[in-house]
């Protein structure tokens, strides 16, 4: 199974926002510009995880991003379900699949799917950040915008 770019960006802006509170706010134009990703798809990102409680924003000038919560309250399997919007890796229904009633296949794979979910949501955003990734999250905060290029 392979995350979208969508839940990929949305794992790497919660592991961003986990460095020590700073003078000045995170945005989304330093999250784009750090990672190297698209603003325009990132502020979908973002919207979306404001909407599901994840993210505190703040608008215009001196506004940013923050966690809502404190790191260890983000258990990775049900983020990630949420932002893969998957409850199943494949419907019998559409297209109408004529094994359908007589097939063991999606038994199997909606166990596995439970498995894979069951097993992140043993580990939260704050395990997921502990050393050395704390220590390079801090780092690319302290770069520069020239650094980068």
């Amino acid at each position: 199974m392979q995350l979208t770019h969508f839940t990929d960006l949305g794992l790497r802006v919660l592991m961003y926002l986990t460095d020590e509170p700073r003078a000045t706010p995170v945005t989304i134009g330093e999250i784009a510009e750090r990672f190297a990703v698209s603003r325009n798809h990132l502020v979908k990102v973002v919207h979306f995880m404001s909407q599901q409680g994840w993210l505190v924003t703040t608008r215009g000038k001196g506004g940013g991003l923050a966690l809502a919560r404190a790191a260890n309250l983000y258990p990775l399997g049900q983020v990630i379900r949420q932002l893969e919007g998957i409850t199943e890796l494949i419907d019998c229904a559409e297209p109408p699949c004529q094994l359908r009633g007589s097939c063991q296949l999606k038994g199997m794979l909606d166990e596995a799917l439970q498995a894979f979910f069951s097993a992140l949501d043993r580990y939260t955003l704050a395990d997921a950040v502990r050393t050395p990734t704390s220590q390079a999250i801090a780092i690319l905060h302290r770069m520069s915008p020239r650094a980068l290029s």
